[in-house]
């Protein structure tokens, strides 16, 4: 539908998704909706905040993975600098640990991308309200997951081993001693019930808890 023929009250998205054809065709069909309108369209999510604070959107639709900043770091990051903006996650990656961290961040939705657009434009406007929109099937799977074991410097710590970095590598860069990284790797190998720390990052992966 053309602009002018839109109402005055037009739902103002703002789009986070890498994939640049899937991203086209979510603003696509959402801009058939008559009172949604795409104003932004990101690829990263280093690029989020500064294009919301742009576009000024009603609701910003972000994936997790993203290059950059992930989805849920950039929604934290929104809550605090475009607080009017709703969040509402959309994600390839239904996992338990994701969708508490979506909601500790501030998000007002979270949705995995295999539903109907009709759905998707719906929940749109639920969170415009104020509702908090989950899907059931992942809200139930959160609920018997239990919250995240791993503290945030585990998290940190785990995260940064990933790339094949040494002890020495992560305590220079978190300005810690060897024995204390030791220390967070070993905590966070024994909470995932792994063997070892690559294991441990692929377990907490799976968990959505990284």
């Amino acid at each position: 539908m053309p602009r002018d023929h839109r109402p005055a009250t037009s739902v103002r998205v703002l789009l986070a998704e890498d994939q640049g054809m899937l991203r086209g065709a979510l603003a696509l069909l959402l801009g058939m909706e008559p009172d949604i309108e795409v104003v932004a369209q990101v690829g990263t999510g280093d690029a989020i905040v500064q294009s919301a604070l742009l576009s000024r959107p009603d609701v910003a639709l972000l994936d997790i993975e993203l290059p950059g900043i992930s989805g849920l770091d950039a929604a934290a990051l929104l809550r605090d600098e475009v607080p009017d903006c709703r969040v509402l996650i959309l994600t390839t990656f239904g996992r338990p640990g994701y969708l508490r961290r979506a909601m500790e961040a501030g998000a007002s939705g979270f949705l995995v991308k295999d539903g109907p657009v009709e759905e998707l434009a719906a929940a749109i406007r639920r969170v415009l309200t104020g509702e908090t929109v989950i899907d059931p099937a992942l809200a139930a799977a959160a609920l018997s997951a239990g919250p995240n074991p791993l503290t945030a410097r585990e998290r940190e710590v785990l995260n940064a081993s990933v790339d094949g970095a040494t002890v020495a590598d992560i305590a220079a860069r978190f300005r810690l001693s060897e024995s204390t990284v030791r220390n967070y790797l070993s905590s966070a190998i024994g909470k995932t019930g792994t063997r070892n720390r690559t294991e441990a990052v692929r377990a907490a992966r799976r968990q959505g808890w990284l």
